[in-house]
């Protein structure tokens, strides 16, 4: 009995000693597996992969701005579509902008008179110009206003230093009396409200007329020739 149970504690410590070999072994391999499989640096490198959070945030900004969707993409759309705008027509053109002159041109044998009246863009920009200008004459009598002839005329463009006219129509005082004498020319640029006075430079008086209304008509700009 002293023998068996000598022999059983011997096994007893040998099987000890073995388990005991076999963790340490195992427990090397299983910290050396780890410290290299989930290292930060090698599974979150943006170098080694390229899809680290730096590099995707790179990449969207650019998107966005390439594409125009982005505050800067659409920054430059509004600044192109604003410089095409400008390229071309500015606005209507203003009566500051604007020389005006008149003058007489009438032609012999002509039952009325004529006085044509120019007006020149002076300013560094492209201006709209259209339909009808204000005409108003002054007479000892008041003012006068000049009624539309209803001719149509397109828009147009009016480039710096070019020029445009149109033309007013009146009767000329045959009648041997004294007339209606005309002292000056009032004249408004279309879609404008500011006036320009100028001097008449027609014929001195218009016959008196009887039943009312203005004897004097206005053409649409364009009506008497393009200016250079």
């Amino acid at each position: 009995m002293r023998v068996h149970k000598l022999t059983f504690a011997a096994l007893t410590v040998a099987a000890s000693l073995s388990l005991t070999a076999c963790q340490n072994g195992d427990g090397g391999t299983g910290q050396g597996g780890p410290s290299s499989a989930s290292s930060p640096s090698s599974a979150s490198s943006p170098s080694s992969s390229g899809g680290g959070p730096s590099s995707g945030r790179t990449d969207q900004g650019g998107g966005k701005g390439s594409a125009g969707k982005g505050p800067a993409g659409q920054g430059a759309a509004a600044g192109a579509g604003s410089g095409t705008g400008g390229s071309g027509t500015s606005g209507k053109c203003r009566t500051d902008e604007l020389a005006i002159t008149a003058i007489d041109s009438t032609i012999g044998g002509d039952g009325e008179g004529t006085v044509a009246v120019t007006l020149k863009n002076r300013g560094s920009r492209d201006c709209a110009i259209s339909g009808y200008a204000g005409v108003d004459l002054k007479t000892d009598s008041g003012s006068l206003s000049a009624k539309r002839t209803g001719e149509q005329a397109g828009p147009g463009v009016l480039k710096p230093g070019k020029s445009v006219s149109f033309g007013i129509n009146y009767p000329l005082n045959t009648s041997g009396g004294s007339g209606v004498r005309v002292t000056g020319l009032v004249v408004t640029p279309p879609d404008e409200t500011k006036p320009v006075s100028l001097e008449w430079p027609g014929a001195a008086t218009l016959p008196v007329t009887e039943g009312g209304g203005s004897p004097v008509k206005v053409g649409p700009i364009g009506s008497a020739g393009q200016g250079g």
